[in-house]
């Protein structure tokens, strides 16, 4: 079993999602919070479910549309860990560059 460590700028990812729930009202924020975070805890049994992007690394879609999230992360075999490195909506223009993935 893998075990998912999540880099430290994800508690920003998190802090974001959680003022744009806020701003439009969104009911029941921690259930959108909680449903982002057991299809994180899926990684420990299927590290590879991501779709492949650049460098290595994947992206995990987490529901749809305007609820959707995605999950951009790396895995190392070697280790067995999964690394959570951004969480963004499926509408957002893409990850910063911090993150090396797709923009």
């Amino acid at each position: 079993m893998a075990r998912v460590e999540l880099a430290p700028e994800v508690a920003a990812d998190f802090d974001r999602i959680l003022g744009h729930l806020s701003t439009y009202q969104v009911q029941s924020p921690e259930r959108r919070i909680g449903e982002i975070i057991a299809a994180l805890d899926v990684l420990e049994q299927n590290p590879l479910i991501g779709r492949p992007v650049a460098n290595n690394k994947r992206e995990l879609v987490i529901g749809r549309r305007s609820t959707g999230y995605l999950a951009f992360y790396r895995y190392v075999p070697e280790m067995d860990i999964v690394f959570v490195l951004a969480i963004r909506s499926q509408r957002e223009a893409g990850y910063a560059e911090r993150d090396g993935g797709p923009g």
